[in-house]
């Protein structure tokens, strides 16, 4: 049951139950109040699937529509594309609606449109955005680009308690124009956003971005979303993976969307979770899509009309002396334990391999991160070797990985040719040490996890929304990014001035490497200049596994991508690939 458990909802049950069986009942001014209420919000939702299903059939049939194209031209700087201007129209549509469309394909400029829109016919007063930190940078810029002004916001997350707090105390004429809050900042500040939106004069437009984060019924991120959304005035939700792990995921999406109906009945939930549990995914489908298939848009990568993607062949790099020496003896050594591991408890098994598979990974990525610890996992791989204990502690005095000497030639060559590059590597050390090997070439930055989204004050620290501007600012001498892909692969925009991405270590995770493809090719860039994919691979190791385990994924998804109810993870996004690369590696028949 979603989150209809409400007293509306158990009257309107009750009543309708009284009246079936044909029992008198007399209901108080309250209940007849509440009842009022659900059979308004019931309506809505009965109008905005009429509309959602007459516009995606060719029809558009709301007043919003008349005289948009004219507002478009005399307001919105920013032309928008037809697949954009498809879901705008489609949004204003179904007043409360979703946009599924794939990464890369604006879905910010759409909401921004929208609620401009929205505001000029004083429907809207202001935006309530909620999303990963990543996300505050993108929301605050593409506001400028595609309104032509700087909105005045506020950043409802992080600082001190009692100062963000303040800022819920608004009126008519103190409201900004945009606020920016996270997910874990509503689980606790969720009382006091619905406080604001109940502020008398005041209509707040609820957009949830990377929606994906709340889709767990029952969540505590849910639960908060859950618990404002229906004192905002209208509502979006945004995604581009919006049924991650199956048909379910939909629930809170649209619960979200519509809080005082009910969008997905009791009874096609239960239905929808028996089909997919017995895999019968195509009429789990079409129960779905009788309840929100007019109250979503999707827009497909097909429909982007982008330059190709060119996934180069990697190259191929012969180790080093002693970075050889490592993996070689580490390799021997975990085939030696996997022959005894039948005798292992299975929970320890698993923790064995995982630590394994991160130790191989160290060793194709930096050998000096072998000596850092790997979290739930203390085997000595060294087998006590004083010697290779020595190597490692002191490894940057004896050689530079070879991967190294080949990404300088590789940024070398684009920099001659006048071409920014993101690089991408999994491991903070890393990063800092190809930082420091790239210093000499150009001007280069570096975003991990420590990175702030925010300043904290602390002026020789610089944001990512501060070092995203300098590497595409084409006049700032910074010609290349350093990333994490756990801690930047969504919510940032580099493709307007980067078109290179260079994998120097990957990991099993899919999802990751996905979004990291996408950074470097999205409308409003991408257009008429390729995306070019590089990938440093060391003979014989690892890495070799690793890229082929990613990219059959990602073609098995670019195979499903276009569908509407594209479920990407059924059996895509295990949190065993791990285990089942152990397999492979030492397992072999």
């Amino acid at each position: 049951m979603g989150p209809k458990g409400c007293v509306g909802d158990l009257a309107s049950k009750v009543s309708n139950y009284l009246e079936r069986v044909s029992c008198a009942f007399e209901l108080g001014t309250h209940t007849e109040e509440l009842l009022a209420k659900r059979l308004e919000a019931e309506s809505s939702l009965l109008t905005a699937r009429q509309n959602g299903e007459e516009f995606k059939n060719g029809g558009v049939a709301i007043p919003e529509a008349s005289g948009f194209f004219s507002f478009l031209e005399q307001n919105i700087p920013r032309s928008l594309k037809e697949h954009q201007l498809k879901a705008a129209l489609h949004l204003l549509t179904v007043v409360n609606g979703a946009n599924f469309s794939v990464p890369g394909s604006g879905k910010t400029t759409v909401v921004l449109t929208v609620f401009e829109r929205l505001r000029q016919l004083g429907r809207i007063d202001s935006l309530f955005v909620v999303g990963p930190p990543a996300c505050f940078g993108p929301w605050r810029s593409e506001y400028q680009a595609v309104l032509g002004q700087s909105p005045t916001y506020e950043i409802l997350a992080g600082g001190d308690i009692e100062a963000r707090r303040f800022k819920y105390l608004v009126n008519q004429e103190s409201v900004a124009d945009l606020y920016l809050t996270t997910f874990q900042t509503l689980q606790r500040d969720w009382e006091r956003v619905r406080v604001l939106f109940q502020r008398q004069g005041v209509k707040f437009y609820l957009v949830i971005d990377e929606a994906h984060y709340v889709k767990q019924p029952g969540g505590a991120w849910a639960t908060a979303v859950l618990n404002v959304a229906k004192f905002a005035a209208r509502r979006a939700v945004l995604t581009g993976t919006p049924f991650p792990l199956g048909f379910s995921d939909a629930f809170n999406l649209f619960d979200i969307l519509w809080p005082e109906s009910n969008p997905i009945p009791d009874q096609d939930r239960h239905r929808i979770e028996h089909l997919a549990h017995k895999k019968q995914y195509r009429d789990a489908q079409s129960c779905l899509n009788k309840a929100i298939g007019p109250l979503f848009y999707r827009v497909r990568k097909s429909d982007l009309d982008l330059a190709p993607q060119v996934f180069h062949l990697p190259e191929k790099i012969r180790m080093r002396k002693y970075e050889k020496k490592i993996y070689d003896f580490i390799l021997d050594r975990i085939t030696d334990m996997s022959s005894s591991d039948y005798l292992r408890d299975v929970d320890l098994l698993i923790r064995l391999r995982k630590g394994r598979i991160m130790r191989l990974r160290q060793c194709v990525s930096y050998p000096v991160l072998l000596g850092t610890a790997v979290t739930d996992y203390n085997e000595d791989l060294l087998d006590g070797s004083i010697s290779l204990g020595d190597i490692i502690k002191h490894y940057d005095e004896l050689e530079t990985p070879a991967k190294v000497t080949q990404l300088l030639c590789l940024v070398q060559d684009h920099l001659q040719r006048g071409r920014k590059v993101v690089i991408w590597s999994n491991f903070v050390r890393t990063l800092e040490m190809l930082q420091d090997k790239l210093q000499s070439l150009t001007g280069v930055r570096l975003i991990y996890g420590a990175t702030p989204t925010e300043s904290s004050g602390v002026t020789e620290v610089l944001t990512r929304d501060e070092i995203i501007r300098q590497f595409v600012n084409p006049e700032s001498g910074i010609e290349v990014l350093l990333a994490n892909p756990a801690a930047c692969a969504e919510s940032i925009s580099l493709h307007k001035a980067c078109h290179s991405a260079v994998y120097y270590d990957l990991s099993y995770n899919c999802a990751q490497y996905l979004q990291s493809l996408d950074r470097i090719h999205r409308v409003g860039g991408s257009e008429e200049r390729s995306a070019d994919y590089y990938y440093l691979q060391y003979e014989d190791t690892i890495d070799a596994d690793i890229l082929e385990n990613v990219q059959q994924k990602a073609q098995r998804m670019n195979d499903i991508i276009d569908q509407d109810y594209a479920i990407y993870s059924l059996d895509m996004f295990d949190d065993d690939d791990e285990l089942k690369a152990y397999d492979r590696l030492f397992y072999k028949s």
